[in-house]
C-alpha cells in the first residue's frame, strides 16, 4: 500500500502533464502512464516542428518547446512516470484500512494502484498508417521514418514524402533548406491539408524547389543497408518509374482506439468518454479530461484540454478527501511556490 498514488492519470500528453501539475499543487500524490516513449502526445508523436497559435500566453509556439515547458511544469514534483507501458486492464478493489475505492491499473509492464483515475489519453493509443508494403517494417531504420523527430536527420537527403494531409504538407515546407530534394505524391488529387499550406507547396513547386505528383503510390522500396530507390506507379495511367531516394516519409494518418479502456463498463460515444460538468465519468473514481471526453459544447483544444484536467483533478481530490475545499485558490498567494498565503 505504501506505493498507491492519489491519482493515476493515462496519458502524458498536454492535458496529462498540466493535470500531473495541477496534483502536485493539490498535494496529491500521482504518476503518469503514456503508451508512447516520451511524453507529448501527439505534438511530440507527429508534429514537434509545427507551430501552434491558439495557446494562452504565445503568440506562436513550437508543438516541441510547448511539450518541453509543460514537461518542466508538469514534472517537478517528481512524480513517477511510466513510458512506453500499453494499458491492457483494469483491477477495481478496496483500501483495507478505510474501505474506499482502489483502481489498479494494469499494462504490459507492471501494475500501478491510485485511489483514483484520470484518463487523458487524447484520441487513445495511436500508431502512424504503414505503407502497404510487405516488406515496408524491415527499413525503418534505413531511411523509412514512420515519424519525424529530428529534421537535421534529413540534411543533404533525397526525401520521398507520401500522403496528402496536414502532416505531409507541412513537412514538405519544413525541410525545404534541409533536404537535398524532396518529392511528394499522393494517391489522388485532393488533399486533406489547410489551403494555406497547400498553396505554399504549389509555390515551391513552380519555383522548381520539390515536386508534387497526384496519383501516384509507392510500390516498392530497394537498396541494401540503406533505401537507394523507391519505386512508384500512377493508379490511373499505370506508368512506373524507380526514383533515387535516401528517406521515405509516409505521412498516412494513424489509428487510434481505446484498447483495454473500452472495456472498463465506461459510458463510450463513438470513440469518447461521456463525462459531467465535473470531469467525472459514469464510474465514481474514474475522472477523464482532454480530447477523449465527450459532452456538450465539447471543444477539442489544447487550451479547453487544460481546462477539464485542473477541474478533473479538483474534483479527485475533493473525492478522497471530502473536507478539502474543491477551489484551490490563487497559485500566486501559495507558499508551495514560495509566496505568501492570504
Amino acid at each position: 500500500m505504501s506505493d498507491v498514488k492519489d491519482i493515476t492519470i493515462i496519458g502524458a500528453g498536454p492535458t496529462g502533464l498540466f493535470a500531473a501539475f495541477y496534483a502536485g499543487m493539490r498535494g496529491a500524490s500521482h504518476r503518469l502512464i503514456d503508451n508512447l516513449d516520451q511524453v507529448g502526445g501527439q505534438l511530440t508523436a507527429l508534429y514537434p516542428e509545427k507551430y501552434i497559435f491558439d495557446v494562452a500566453g504565445f503568440p506562436k509556439v513550437l508543438a516541441k518547446d510547448l511539450v518541453k515547458g509543460m514537461a518542466e511544469q508538469g514534472l517537478q514534483w517528481k512524480a513517477p512516470v511510466h513510458l512506453g507501458q500499453k494499458v491492457i486492464g483494469l483491477r477495481l478493489g478496496k483500501d483495507p484500512e478505510n474501505g474506499k475505492a482502489l483502481f489498479t491499473v494494469i499494462t504490459d509492464a507492471g501494475e500501478y494502484t491510485g485511489r483514483t483515475l484520470l484518463i487523458a489519453g487524447g484520441i487513445g493509443a495511436f500508431t502512424p498508417r504503414k505503407l502497404p508494403l510487405k516488406d515496408a517494417d524491415q527499413w525503418l531504420g534505413k531511411g523509412l521514418f514512420d515519424r519525424v523527430l529530428n529534421p537535421k536527420e534529413f540534411t543533404g537527403k533525397r526525401v520521398l514524402i507520401v500522403g496528402g494531409g496536414d502532416s505531409a504538407f507541412d513537412w514538405a515546407v519544413n525541410l525545404q533548406g534541409i533536404a537535398k530534394s524532396i518529392v511528394m505524391i499522393h494517391r489522388r488529387d485532393g488533399f486533406r491539408a489547410h489551403q494555406a499550406t497547400v498553396d505554399q507547396v504549389n509555390g515551391l513547386c513552380a519555383a522548381g524547389k520539390m515536386e508534387l505528383r497526384t496519383f501516384w503510390e509507392v510500390k516498392a522500396i530497394t537498396g541494401g543497408k540503406h533505401i537507394e530507390g523507391v519505386t512508384i506507379h500512377n493508379n490511373k495511367t499505370k506508368e512506373e518509374e524507380t526514383l533515387g531516394m535516401d528517406c521515405v516519409i509516409p505521412q498516412l494518418g494513424f489509428i487510434s482506439s481505446l484498447g483495454a479502456i473500452a472495456e472498463w463498463g465506461l459510458d463510450i460515444d463513438k470513440g469518447d468518454i461521456k463525462v459531467s460538468q465535473m470531469m467525472e465519468t459514469n464510474i465514481p473514481g474514474i475522472f477523464a479530461a482532454g480530447d477523449i471526453t465527450a459532452y456538450p459544447g465539447k471543444l477539442k483544444l489544447i487550451a479547453t484540454g487544460v481546462a477539464e484536467a485542473c477541474i478533473a483533478v479538483n474534483h479527485a481530490v475533493h473525492f478522497i478527501h471530502p473536507e478539502a475545499k474543491i477551489a484551490p485558490g490563487h497559485s500566486s498567494n501559495m507558499a508551495l511556490f514560495g509566496q505568501k498565503e492570504d
